[in-house]
């Protein structure tokens, strides 16, 4: 792993996981681009024998910031650090995912004015993409902020009635549970509103898995975790991973000096696809 896309040194991450076969993998992603940020995109995958939150904290070693993931329990260990403090900032798509699968089911006026507010949160994100992050903290404090607080209100009204165990309570329930974690993106202009960056990246990974059945051991499966990366990170820079791969190889076998490592990322790669 290339030492400017290590875990410590990102500044904001977006963290996931996707289990394929018997083997998990665990994605961390870093995408600036919605906020011109000067860090290049790029994702690094990572085989651990488990899906414990103990592996999530052992990739993180030495990361202090904020992590947006999704609502998996074993994230909740990084914030017992007592040093180097996680904040975690949960993820929106999640959030409206429950809701949409109540109101697919069944007739849900309640879940559909839920997945409206939703909708005009994200309109707003649409609005200020690619803009400073001065700029979107500002838009969102004067625009996001007056929905969600009434949307908290809206949220803690249909809770007291509906049932906890009926979908939509469940529906509810978890948007409730995660709420201040969702309610991040309203105070840091870096944070977005989903982790759909490493979603996307992770997408590849689970469709492919049938044909990458030789990652039947720990060092099979952590060479693949090397590959993906690479490729997944040139996917994100534009870049052609197999013209890439095939040129960064010529040039190793070339003699090309490791001190000049950093040449070869694909984010410095000179032909974009």
């Amino acid at each position: 792993n290339p030492s400017s896309f290590r875990p410590s040194n990102l500044r904001q991450a977006c963290s996931s996981f996707t289990i394929f076969a018997t083997e998990p993998f665990w994605a961390l992603a870093r995408d600036d681009r919605p906020w011109g940020g000067e860090d290049p995109p790029g994702v690094a995958f990572t085989y651990a024998p488990g899906r414990s939150g103990r592996y999530a904290d052992d990739i993180l070693s030495g990361f202090t910031g904020i992590l947006q993931v999704d609502g998996y329990a074993g994230y909740n260990r990084l914030l017992k650090r007592s040093e180097q403090p996680i904040q975690l900032a949960y993820c929106w798509a999640h959030a409206r995912r429950k809701l949409y699968e109540v109101a697919q089911n069944a007739t849900a006026p309640i879940a559909e004015e839920g997945l409206r507010r939703i909708a005009a949160l994200y309109q707003i994100e649409k609005d200020i993409a690619g803009l400073s992050v001065e700029a979107r903290l500002a838009a969102r404090q004067a625009r996001s902020k007056p929905l969600i607080a009434d949307m908290e209100t809206w949220l803690a009204h249909h809770r007291a009635r509906v049932s906890s165990k009926a979908p939509l309570g469940e529906a509810l329930k978890y948007i409730t549970k995660y709420w201040d974690g969702l309610c991040m993106f309203l105070t840091d202009g870096r944070v977005e509103m989903d982790n759909n960056s490493v979603e996307r990246s992770i997408r590849p990974i689970a469709i492919n898995r049938k044909n990458a059945l030789f990652a039947g051991h720990d060092a099979g499966a952590e060479n693949w975790a090397t590959i993906a990366s690479l490729v997944e990170t040139c996917k994100l820079n534009d870049v052609d991973p197999q013209a890439w791969l095939t040129d960064v190889l010529i040039r190793i076998v070339n003699g090309h000096k490791q001190s000049m490592i950093n040449d070869l990322l694909p984010w410095n790669y000179p032909v974009k696809v």
